[in-house]
């Protein structure tokens, strides 16, 4: 994610208001992504327990839930502006991971009126912002089962007394649900923590005259009755809160580059110009990025802009970012493009395992906008990296990107001190280390999560050096480190 800045040419600035900080399957037809339990009698000799309320992130301990692996949601929901009512049918196909007598789901703001798993009537209630759902029977461990929710009402952002607000948010027009470092259970009944990523099917109905954009590749729009229902697929596993939809009236521009969809939309409120120049440059920006990190991680390329004055960042959702319209106020801006896709590869393809580790998100796409500079013709990654060392406050060397804190997740130094890590990194291994390091990384992890420890030992790995002083230095100490130099 990427906040407005006040000045193109400086690095990253904190977003000065109460809002967020600075912050970067298969279809019904096809039947469950994973084999149904199919209603079989659990052996009695079992000890079916209550799944926990948290995936067990030290930093956002009741963000996810645990006993249970996600293979695919369909989400299905229909809403109006006019009354600001939601409603929706979503399908969870999931595993459990051990013998669960019931299981929760994230859901925020919302009434379910029924469940079922795998067909039988379930009972569930509803405590803040979880949904438990108790099944007719115990899910056995290693069995799959299909969850089905109906809900309503009006949905409403989450506010977060550190980090702001995120999720869904209604607008002039529509509505926009976005948001890091939680978002998705605004709108629908979610494992929303990034360890348990997911395919999504989304069908997203909305009063005729509207467009409803998602993550993914498009899968066309139907009317009948005065709405129309657009339908996106996102096969490659996604975090939750990397999902997305924006509803309003946009400019739309599709096409496709390397066989794969290209699909963006910036809204009307805006005179056509430097926004709809600045996302007609998506695919050039991805190809460079390609040839630094490797394939492209997803099936689908586009870009989002919106101009509501809560969404003051940039947000990678996957195949499709999100940008505040404020990006483009003094013309073109490909910067923030290429820190938003790089994302797709560093934060989305490889996403993290826990929250503190933000850093390798962060820190790998604002070195992108470096490196994309560079090759631009607008400063090398070295002058971008002297002028931070030299002018950074004390309050990015006294803060560790590598154990941030929530109150400093989205910091300067997470993004700006994280991406000097990665030049530290280039200076003592040397260039052709260096891009087998972040080339290695994207392929070996695609799909899936990691860890800093896992990066670390795969740098050393690659370079055949010993690196954990390096990222000590860089990583976890509160003074500046000394200049980098070639080990």
């Amino acid at each position: 994610m990427r906040g407005v800045r006040r000045s193109l040419s400086v690095g990253l600035a904190l977003v000065a208001a109460a809002g967020l900080g600075l912050t970067g399957c298969q279809s019904d037809d096809a039947g469950p992504a994973v084999s149904p339990s199919a209603g079989a009698a659990p052996t009695p000799s079992r000890d079916y327990r209550p799944g926990a309320a948290g995936a067990g992130d030290d930093y956002f301990p009741t963000y996810g839930n645990g006993g249970y692996d996600v293979a695919a949601y369909t989400v299905k929901v229909r809403y109006d502006p006019r009354t600001d009512q939601l409603s929706g049918v979503t399908t969870v196909r999931a595993a459990a991971t051990t013998d669960l007598a019931s299981f929760h789901l994230d859901l925020a703001g919302l009434a379910v009126s029924a469940v079922t798993v795998d067909g039988a009537p379930a009972t569930h209630a509803q405590e803040k912002n979880e949904l438990v759902v108790t099944p007719a029977a115990g899910l056995t461990s290693g069995n799959g089962f299909v969850a089905e929710i109906r809900y309503a009402g009006k949905p409403k952002a989450l506010k977060n007394e550190v980090l702001g607000e995120g999720g869904w948010l209604h607008t002039d027009e529509g509505a926009i649900a976005l948001g890091q470092p939680e978002s998705a259970s605004t709108w629908f009944p979610v494992n929303d923590h990034p360890s348990d990523k997911a395919s999504y099917d989304l069908e997203i109905t909305v009063p005729d005259g509207l467009t409803a954009v998602s993550n993914g590749v498009p899968g066309g729009r139907s009317s009948a009755g005065g709405w129309t229902t657009w339908k996106w697929a996102e096969r490659d596993p996604m975090a939750s809160y990397l999902s997305m939809v924006a509803i309003g009236r946009f400019r739309l521009t599709t096409g496709e580059h390397k066989g794969r969809p290209v699909w963006s939309a910036v809204t009307t409120t805006l005179p056509r110009g430097a926004a709809d120049r600045s996302i007609a440059q998506t695919v050039r920006v991805a190809d460079y990025l390609e040839s630094v990190f490797g394939p492209y991680p997803f099936d689908a390329y586009g870009g989002v802009v919106v101009s509501d004055p809560r969404v003051r960042y940039a947000l990678e959702t996957q195949s499709r970012p999100v940008y505040s319209a404020g990006f483009f106020r003094r013309g073109e801006n490909t910067e923030v493009v290429a820190h938003e896709l790089a994302h797709q590869w560093f934060g989305n393809s490889v996403a993290l395992t826990r929250w503190r580790d933000i850093w390798l998100n962060e820190g790998l796409a604002s070195y992108a906008e470096w490196l994309w500079n560079e090759h631009s013709g607008r400063g090398t990654a070295k002058q971008a990296f002297d002028g931070r060392y030299s002018g950074m406050p004390a309050s990015v060397w006294s803060t560790p990107p590598g154990r941030p804190g929530v109150p400093n997740l989205f910091s300067r130094s997470v993004y700006e001190r994280g991406a000097m890590t990665v030049h530290a990194l280039r200076v003592a291994v040397g260039d052709p280390a260096f891009f087998r390091i972040v080339k290695t990384w994207a392929a070996e992890k695609r799909d899936g999560n990691a860890t800093t420890a896992e990066f670390v030992a795969l740098a050393e790995r690659v370079s055949g050096r010993q690196l954990d002083a390096l990222f000590d230095a860089w990583l976890y100490g509160t003074k500046r480190p000394a200049r980098p130099v070639k080990l």
